[in-house]
């Protein structure tokens, strides 16, 4: 029988990943912590399979340059400028706090200051992959929070591109050998010239180049090649970056994904990509527990705690303490915080760098490892906590009327129409229905949403509307109609569920995006699901019907689309 490492990695992989993830989620805990344990188990340190160390971090790899790639499609160089004030500045001093703790703990464990300058560099830099999983789950990314977290993240990873380009030229240095200082300046020069000409040839060259192939290759009608291109384009260019230029593969794709925002293309890109995306993420988790030697925690466990609680909580009170300097919300800040609260693959590679340099102790990677694997576990139940917290503190909010800025929803409105969603798709609504004078009251919990509507004139609730408090500040007693805009449909059947509790004469009205989301909502109490693909389909074709020489024709049916 024919066997190789690719596919036995791939197989272990995926199978292993599926099987304790599905456990962990039944369990109520994040999938993720099923996925790392699953490399536990394909890992040296375990008996049985053994999967391909090798393969293993270049498969996970592909999986960072995809994510990026897609963070990128969502993210413009308006918005990275935007954020520019906060994330430089914030990144910066973060780091610096972090690899001072890291450094201090070396110190305490007798290594040298060069090894504790690496090992500090590895607790400051959080993982691509576990912020934007985080963020994506809860729709963040495109949020005023999102933009900041991803562009502080960019800045950690410029950061760390320097650091790997520097470090073998500091080796000597770091080790207390004696090295020319002519070196390390020429060195630092040629570090900052290749990725400024990087950025330089990206926004010059890339700009243009990259959408006008997109449009093109669109433009042949084949979803294949259109698929094959997408792909070509972000691993392409990661690849030519970090060859040409020494900048990172996840840097690399962030660019051109950036750059692929200027197509009209971009979001059909991210969608083609996302399966792959997902799936390739999957195996970086599974990269990470094959690395880990679950004895740390039984040789070194004080040490071991160290190496997280610097994780955990030296860099979120850091983090913290900086985004609440520049004068932004406590939310904000809280949320900064959490997305920092871990560690990962640039973690990994500058360990790994720093052992074979010898200026890192094995041990010191072992304890990167293992705060790396808490610190992604503990991760998403930092964010169920902040999300509990952020519900329980709009209901307060609520109650207490503590909001003095919000316009209130006038106590004399009614027959109004309830706006649930304003985003791309509700505030379009809103604009329409406020152009033809219907009453409107908006609910959103995203603060610079409803910051928005407020800004438009309209009565705004912050909150999440399955919160049936949320709920009721919008009056829906009164109301004749709500429109439920948010694209969740597990999420938008819970409140209409809530609605028709409240009052069931209203006319209810949701957003859904297959014939299975218009059949739950529809059993979840909607008066009607309208789906955006059918809705399409139907005015082109009454379109074709206005033509005079259809003019005779039947008519068509009302919109199947609309149930």
């Amino acid at each position: 029988m024919h066997h190789t490492s690719l596919i036995a990695i791939l197989v272990a992989g995926f199978v292993l990943a599926f099987i304790f993830g599905a456990i962990a989620q039944r369990l109520r805990l994040s999938p993720l912590v099923g996925y790392l344990i699953a490399g536990i188990v394909a890992g040296p340190f375990t008996p049985g399979f053994v999967g391909d160390q090798t393969l293993a971090p270049q498969l996970a790899e592909i999986g960072v340059i995809l994510l990026m790639f897609g963070v990128g499609l969502h993210f413009s160089l308006r918005d990275l400028l935007e954020v520019k004030n906060i994330a430089l500045p914030g990144a910066v001093v973060q780091i610096v706090a972090a690899t001072a703790l890291g450094w201090g703990l070396a110190w305490l464990l007798g290594w040298s200051h060069g090894a504790g300058l690496v090992f500090g560099l590895a607790l400051s830099v959080a993982s691509t992959v576990v912020l934007l999983r985080a963020l994506e789950e809860r729709r963040l990314v495109e949020t005023a929070k999102g933009r900041i977290a991803v562009g502080w993240l960019i800045v950690e990873d410029l950061a760390m591109v320097l650091a790997l380009v520097l470090l073998p030229a500091l080796s000597g240095l770091l080790k207390g050998e004696a090295t020319e200082g002519s070196e390390v300046w020429s060195q630092l020069f040629i570090t900052l010239a290749k990725v400024g000409a990087f950025i330089a040839v990206m926004l010059i060259v890339g700009r243009r180049v990259i959408p006008w192939i997109l449009e093109r290759v669109a433009g042949t009608g084949s979803r294949e090649l259109f698929t094959l291109c997408v792909l070509a384009i972000a691993l392409g260019v990661a690849f030519g970056s970090a060859e040409l230029f020494g900048v990172s593969f996840a840097l690399g794709a962030f660019f051109a994904g950036m750059m692929l925002n200027e197509s009209e293309f971009s979001h059909q890109a991210a969608a083609e990509t996302l399966p792959l995306r997902d799936a390739f993420a999957v195996l970086f988790f599974v990269s990470v527990g094959m690395l880990f030697n679950p004895m740390i925690l039984v040789e070194r466990p004080v040490e071991v705690v160290a190496t997280f609680a610097i994780i955990v909580i030296g860099k979120s009170v850091a983090a913290y303490a900086i985004v609440r300097a520049f004068g932004k919300p406590n939310s904000t800040a809280i949320m900064i915080s959490a997305s920092l609260a871990q560690i990962g693959e640039f973690s990994f590679i500058l360990a790994t760098l720093g052992v074979e340099l010898k200026i890192l102790p094995k041990e010191g990677q072992d304890l990167i490892l293992a705060g790396a694997l808490l610190s992604i576990i503990v991760n998403p139940l930092l964010f169920a906590w902040l999300d509990r917290k952020q519900a329980r503190e709009a209901a307060a909010a609520i109650e207490a009327r503590i909001d003095p800025i919000a316009p209130p929803v006038p106590a004399d409105i009614d027959q109004h129409v309830i706006l649930i969603g304003y985003g791309r798709v509700g505030s379009e609504l809103g604009r329409l229905l406020t152009e033809h004078k219907v009453p409107l009251v908006v609910i959103d919990g995203e603060d610079s949403l409803v910051d928005k509507a407020r800004a438009a004139g309209l009565p705004a609730v912050f909150g999440n509307a399955v919160n049936e408090r949320v709920l009721r500040e919008a009056l829906p007693e009164r109301a004749t109609t709500v429109m439920v805009a948010i694209p969740n449909a597990l999420e938008a059947g819970e409140i209409i569920a809530r609605l028709r509790e409240i009052n069931p004469a209203l006319s209810i009205v949701a957003r859904a995006h297959s014939d299975n989301e218009v059949k739950h909502l529809l059993e979840h109490g909607a008066d009607g699901a309208v789906m955006a693909e059918r809705e399409l389909a139907h005015s082109l074709a009454e379109m074709v019907m206005a033509a005079p020489v259809y003019r005779g024709a039947r008519q068509l049916p009302p919109s199947t689309a609309l149930t």
